[in-house]
């Protein structure tokens, strides 16, 4: 049986996609890298404990894959209809028991992966509308996508370093007090 590979023969889009598996690579390696006690320690991003970061993670993959299913299919069911209820949905999640929490951090990123790989090439140029009313090009999450798990790779506080990201994730990020970044524009967090 022949390997699957990405149906998309979008240079731009195949080199992203790279970006973003090297990125859930990277910081999945640091989550594994913590004990289920560290798991429910604080994190590098304000006001967060570890869990809650690997829960908005798992959960932005769960959302993501969501949004591929609607690029391909023109049906739409959105996880949340604010950012209050998503917080609201990431806080519950972090409850869940250690183990748990890191099979839906692993399961959703590879849910994800998979429907990025089987994505018709059509469907990558869909745009649709963000929680903050701005349009957004599918395109564009790939990237967003790898930002978010650099970001959450430093959150964890595990060891992660910018140096060890690509030159246009680092770019994107500056240093910070500890481990984690700061958004070029200043904002500490993730969205």
């Amino acid at each position: 049986m022949p390997a699957r590979v990405d149906r998309t023969d979008d240079v731009s889009i195949r080199a992203d996609l790279l970006v973003a598996r090297r990125a859930q690579a990277y910081y999945a390696r640091q989550l594994r890298g913590l004990s289920d006690e560290q798991l429910g320690e604080p994190s590098e991003i304000d006001d967060w404990s570890r869990r809650r970061l690997v829960a908005h993670v798992a959960l932005d993959a769960r959302a993501l894959t969501r949004r591929t299913e609607w690029a391909a299919t023109g049906v739409f069911e959105p996880m949340w209809t604010s950012a209050a209820e998503r917080d609201e949905i990431e806080e519950y999640t972090a409850t869940l028991p250690p183990q748990a929490l890191r099979n839906l951090a692993l399961h959703t990123a590879i849910h994800l992966d998979v429907e990025w790989r089987d994505l018709a090439p059509w469907a990558w140029e869909e745009v649709f509308t963000g929680l903050d009313g701005r349009p957004i090009a599918f395109r564009a999450t790939v990237p967003a996508r790898a930002g978010l798990l650099w970001k959450a790779a430093l959150g964890l506080g595990n060891g992660g370093r910018l140096a060890d990201a690509p030159d246009a994730i680092r770019r994107a990020i500056r240093p910070a007090s500890g481990a984690c970044g700061t958004l070029a524009d200043g904002r500490h967090r993730l969205r």
